[in-house]
């Protein structure tokens, strides 16, 4: 499901947190929402989930106005769209096929319903074996490591039956092997045979976005100052325009993506090389 950003504004009191920010998000693709912090990237992906509502302008999914008395519902875009947002943890201990679960709460027939139809328990079970995380379903949800939450999370989100994930800053506390194995999920997510969605990702990493992304907006204090392909947007102009850094942009040895080098503040020496080892050193006969 494609999405459509129509000079979307939205403020809180007298600050303007996102102005007059269009864009279009194209079915089946992965794009990167990057900015510094305060940027507005979070509050836009819950413009999309039609969590907040713009002041100005309007967010489309699918064809479909969000919102509004003749948008879609709360409801309705419940079950199109699924948003994991940073703070996701349940408060009480549930095991993970209950945190699952908990996305199927927009497809009950009664808000107060339970789970217990098979087809809820056969969905949360093909969500979890999509993340490849079967063998985590009973598992207590405070004995996973923060990559196997963020799998779970995953697979909650999935559990909704989404044309749109919608992921702020997934890659929170995660390490190297963890961040890439989350991000390949979600790109094989979207663009191999499986259910076809849709994802919008916040990032704060800008090589991890060029590896993994289709498409970047780039945000600068509510405002979205660019937009295109990892090639066209992480140029070291703009990153110096937005981060205030410097920077060189080479294409990765093996994939071609944009890799980013950032060089050390004016005044800053550069780290030294690492001293040799002086046993290396005895060995070659060199005092």
């Amino acid at each position: 499901m494609g999405v459509i950003l129509d000079r979307v504004s939205f403020r809180i009191g007298v600050r303007e947190i996102l102005t007059d920010v269009s864009a279009a998000v194209p079915t089946g693709t992965v794009t990167g929402l990057l900015g510094p912090n305060g940027g507005g990237k979070s509050t836009l992906l819950r413009l999309i989930a039609g969590l907040e509502t713009p002041d100005a302008g309007g967010v489309e999914l699918g064809g479909e106005r969000v919102g509004g008395r003749a948008g879609l519902s709360r409801r309705e875009t419940a079950r199109r769209v699924a948003l994991l947002e940073q703070s996701a943890t349940p408060s009480v201990d549930l095991t993970v096929r209950e945190v699952v679960l908990l996305g199927r709460i927009p497809h009950r027939s009664r808000v107060l319903g339970s789970f217990g139809g098979d087809d809820h328990h056969r969905v949360a079970e093909e969500s979890l074996a999509m993340v490849g995380g079967s063998d985590l379903a009973e598992r207590s949800w405070h004995t996973l490591s923060g990559g196997e939450q963020q799998r779970a999370q995953i697979a909650r989100a999935l559990a909704q039956r989404p044309s749109l994930l919608l992921l702020d800053e997934p890659n929170n506390h995660l390490d190297v092997s963890a961040q890439l194995g989350l991000l390949g999920q979600v790109r094989g997510l979207c663009t191999g045979a499986g259910p076809g969605l849709t994802a919008v990702m916040a990032l704060h990493d800008l090589n991890l976005a060029a590896a993994f992304c289709d498409q970047i907006l780039l945000l600068h204090r509510g405002r979205l100052v660019a937009s295109g392909t990892p090639d066209e947007v992480l140029r070291p102009s703009t990153i110096a325009q937005v981060y205030g850094v410097d920077c060189d942009v080479i294409p990765h040895p093996r994939g071609g993506h944009p890799v980013i080098v950032f060089s050390p503040p004016a005044g800053v020496a550069a780290v030294p090389p690492a001293l040799e080892p002086e046993v290396t050193r005895h060995e070659r006969g060199t005092p």
